[in-house]
């Protein structure tokens, strides 16, 4: 059976502008940046250890013209991926963030599971960031 999720992927158009928002902006470290030759396998880890492959489209996940099509979808804002992370408080954390001129989307609000917002990389990725409920409504 399936224990973990090791990595998570999204696309990007600029591996060192992402490593700049990834790392730069939202504070998460370098992983694996290894020339593979065919590709740049670059993550990112969140402080858990948990990965983020940040991947330019191309081979050999696709062939060329596919990829252009994902990059020219990617610069509409029409093809990003989704990221969830959690903090210890995400009124200090938007406010940081707001500060360091990050896209926001979505101010913070209360959800059932806890107050979250939302926001989008360079590349038009969503990424929510919650602050956790103590007990969450699934298990009241």
């Amino acid at each position: 059976m399936i224990t973990t999720l090791r990595i998570s992927q999204v696309y990007v158009l600029d591996q060192q502008e992402a490593l700049d928002f990834y790392v730069g902006t939202l504070g998460l470290a370098v992983g694996d940046d290894q020339d593979l030759g065919y590709m740049r396998w670059l993550t990112v880890t969140t402080p858990d250890g948990r990965q983020i492959l940040l991947e330019r489209p191309g081979p050999p996940s696709m062939d060329e013209r596919t990829a252009e099509q994902v990059r020219d979808m990617l610069t509409k804002g029409a093809a990003g991926g989704h990221l969830f992370f959690t903090c210890d408080d995400a009124q200090r954390t938007y406010e940081q963030l707001v500060q360091r001129g990050v896209d926001i989307t979505d101010e913070p609000a209360t959800r059932p599971y806890g107050v979250d917002f939302g926001l989008r990389d360079p590349f038009g990725n969503h990424i929510r960031v919650a602050e956790l409920a103590d007990t969450p409504w699934w298990q009241e």
